[in-house]
């Protein structure tokens, strides 16, 4: 009786294992409701802790941004904790530099804000003339419209103005966080390290090193490429707009540069103000001179900035860009946006080293030329090239 015992322990009892084996083979619409739950799950406590998570994001991004310079003064004998300082206040030197710089262009355009209302009145006056000829419609009609509609906006305000001190009460303390987050980040880089790899075994270990030191050369690469695809369409808006004698010509230009960073989005944004600036400051034909310029400066970005500088980095495809910034947005606002497309280049990293995940990396990608390089196609840029190989065949 003790041989049989130990026999059924060592060898386990079948009808147990098949139980356990049918358990866990669950039906697939199960699979999908636990996926759901999970999912919602998730999204919700994403949601519900963005104070904390996009000061700490924002936070880690320019900790590996800064990283190579803080390890090289610790290199040359310097103490941590003060390499880290120093950097860190150049770091902020910098940025204090282009906030100065914003808003002493800012300040300007605040002075002239009355005029511009009184010439938006006018406009819109005019306006209000035109679809009471064309349309039949008396403008007593359309200004009763145009009143309530005021109203209704005057009603809205409150909440508008408490949502407003809201975002500033959060970017107030991401700011204050900011600096102690990527302090921390930096002076336990070793030990967040050493963490990684312990986390997931020694057995991954080159892996694990793979997927960090990739991440944190995507991170670098896409932001640097990022800051020089601002300045330059900064430059490039600035100069275009300066000759096109548009006034506030450097705030607007570097506005314009700030919006173009978020897909398709950020680029109606920036034509709409173009517009509305160049109607409210000269005459009705300037939108089309705005219109112009904005055109041939998104030509030389599509096709020589962007996937030279940037697209080239991640290699994502416009429309998962597209939905990540959408995404982006409806969960942690105008933050999330820009953040977005680094954290999909980071998912689509991480997916391509998974052997089991590739396809959905593969998904995320941008489509590659016959050469495997990066194209940095887009609807745009193939409607512009289509029309340029027709001129060129006529001619």
């Amino acid at each position: 009786m003790p041989r049989e015992k130990n026999v059924m322990i060592k060898h386990g009892n079948p009808l147990s294992e098949h139980k356990m084996n049918s358990v866990l083979k669950l039906p697939f619409f199960v699979r999908a409701a636990l996926f759901l739950i999970g999912l919602y799950v998730m999204i919700s406590m994403l949601y519900l802790a963005q104070n904390i998570l996009v000061p700490l994001i924002y936070a880690l991004i320019v900790a590996i941004l800064i990283s190579p310079i803080v390890n090289f003064l610790v290199s040359k004998g310097l103490n941590r904790a003060i390499a880290i300082s120093i950097v860190l206040l150049i770091t902020f030197l910098v940025a204090g530099g282009l906030i100065v710089l914003l808003y002493s262009q800012a300040s300007l355009f605040h002075s002239t804000w009355p005029k511009l209302i009184e010439k938006l009145q006018g406009l819109l006056n005019q306006l209000i003339a035109w679809a009471s000829g064309y349309f039949n419609i008396s403008a007593q009609k359309i200004n009763r419209w145009v009143t309530e509609t005021s109203n209704d906006l005057v009603k809205d305000r409150n909440t508008a103005i408490g949502n407003a001190l809201t975002t500033m009460g959060g970017i107030l303390a991401a700011t204050v966080l900011a600096p102690v987050y990527i302090f921390m980040i930096l002076y336990y880089e070793p030990h967040l390290l050493a963490f990684a790899h312990r986390v997931f075994g020694a057995s991954n270990d080159n892996k694990v090193s793979e997927i960090l030191s990739e991440t944190k050369a995507v991170i670098r690469r896409y932001i640097v490429g990022l800051f020089g695809e601002f300045v330059i369409i900064a430059i490039l808006n600035s100069i275009g707009l300066l000759a096109l004698g548009i006034e506030y010509a450097v705030l607007l230009g570097v506005i314009g540069a700030v919006l173009n960073v978020i897909p398709i989005i950020g680029g109606v944004m920036c034509i709409a103000l173009f517009v509305v600036m160049a109607l409210l400051t000269k005459s009705a034909i300037y939108i089309v001179y705005v219109v112009g310029l904005y055109a041939l400066i998104q030509f030389i970005d599509n096709h020589y900035i962007f996937p030279k500088i940037v697209g080239s980095k991640v290699k994502l495809n416009i429309l998962i860009s597209l939905i990540a910034v959408i995404l982006g947005d409806a969960l942690w606002g105008i933050p999330g946006m820009f953040l977005a497309i680094p954290l999909t280049a980071i998912v689509k990293l991480i997916l391509d080293r998974i052997s089991y995940l590739q396809p959905w990396g593969f998904l995320l990608g941008a489509p590659a030329s016959t050469d495997g390089d990066y194209e940095g196609t887009s609807p745009v840029k193939d409607f512009i090239d289509y029309l340029i190989s027709k001129i060129k065949r006529k001619k």
